[in-house]
């Protein structure tokens, strides 16, 4: 499909003189068409490996790379297409901006070495120029712009040559807190106005979460796990995916049984509650079931009994501004929870809590370590 990237199979090997390490092991994904695929993972798991065998910066060991429909890499077909020839654009982390050009410079340079008419190079320029903001910075020396404007002019310079879809590798992670939130804003608009397919790598879960339409967790050179990114956050049965993208309270648990086709009964530490579940497992069997701080609600204490309600001692009170983020002892048991205002509480304070059904999962056994 047209703008669509297929990974099959993949297999890529670095060798040293110590040792062999596989940095992608049998890796299968593609892109949604017109969507952002990101792929997210700890330091060394194949993210930026990947994206560079898709860009042809990289050679495979074995597998199939199939942009846009075109087969780019196939070792047993004899296909290894350059990375001018793939239909991509690609921003790095370090923009890879010339500081002897001028913005004009930077963004035309793809089209200049395609050899493209001189008047359509300046219509095509000013035009990705206005989509990113930057008009009137045509002739403003490429070292005279703050990080976000540099991240802006490497997108640009990846959107003029009109690829059938873009690479990011971690763009944003050289602009401070406050500017990467607002930057990967703009991206995300941008990427979606543009209904284009791209690829974007990174080890931030935040920025994973507001930004892809897709997200596929990656972990020692495997996608453990994918899906959309509430999906990913919310609704994860893996460990490894659950503790690496946010924080989670972890609780051992016994099953009692089905309530029904999706939801199990389990014994845990607050007590008898119900909670999402994998289908088919015995009465008895032994679980980790995991909640997220803001999953927790506080329960009024003149409001009736509800589902999934028990009773703690604050042991910990932090205020963080949105809410309070307090350490709560429950049966033995500690959790942390994210309570949103509705009075004041203070340290030793008992508090009834309550948490859905939906936000209460109990974790695939066959996926535990």
């Amino acid at each position: 499909m047209e703008g669509m990237v297929s990974v099959t199979n993949l297999v890529k090997t670095f060798t040293s003189k110590q040792e062999t390490v596989t940095a992608l092991d049998n890796v299968t994904v593609s892109t949604p068409p017109n969507r952002i695929l990101t792929l997210l993972g700890p330091s060394g798991c194949g993210k930026t490996t990947l994206l560079r065998c898709i860009a042809g910066l990289e050679s495979p060991d074995s597998g199939e790379i199939v942009i846009g429909g075109e087969v780019v890499w196939c070792k047993e077909k004899g296909i290894s297409l350059p990375p001018e020839r793939r239909g991509i654009g690609m921003v790095f982390q370090s923009y890879a901006i010339w500081p002897h050009m001028t913005v004009f410079g930077n963004v035309a340079y793809p089209l200049e070495v395609r050899k493209v008419p001189k008047h359509e190079i300046e219509q095509r320029v000013a035009k990705v120029l206005d989509l990113v903001q930057l008009s009137g910075f045509q002739n403003r020396p490429a070292t005279k712009l703050s990080g976000g404007q540099q991240q802006r002019v490497a997108l640009a310079r990846a959107l003029v040559a009109e690829p059938k879809v873009i690479l990011f590798d971690e763009p944003l992670s050289n602009l401070d807190a406050k500017l990467r939130e607002s930057t990967r804003q703009e991206l995300r608009d941008f990427l979606s106005e543009l209904a284009i397919s791209a690829i974007y790598v990174t080890h931030d879960q935040v920025e994973a979460l507001t930004i892809a339409d897709e997200i596929a967790v990656m972990r020692n050179g495997r996608i453990v796990e994918r899906g959309t990114p509430q999906d990913i956050y919310l609704r994860s049965n893996d460990p490894f995916v659950v503790d690496f993208i946010g924080r989670a309270n972890f609780l051992e648990a016994t099953l009692k049984g089905y309530q029904d086709e999706h939801h199990a009964v389990v014994e845990c530490p607050l007590g008898t509650i119900v909670c999402s579940a994998p289908k088919g497992l015995s009465s008895g069997t032994k679980l980790t079931i995991y909640t997220r701080p803001e999953s927790f609600e506080v329960v009024e204490e003149s409001s009736p009994p509800v589902e999934n309600e028990f009773e703690g001692t604050i042991t910990s009170l932090l205020f963080a501004g949105e809410a309070y983020e307090a350490e709560i002892s429950i049966g033995g048991a500690q959790v942390l929870a994210k309570l949103k205002f509705h009075a004041p509480l203070t340290k030793g304070d008992k508090v009834r809590l309550q948490v859905n059904r939906e936000w209460c999962r109990a974790l695939d056994p066959a996926k535990e370590d």
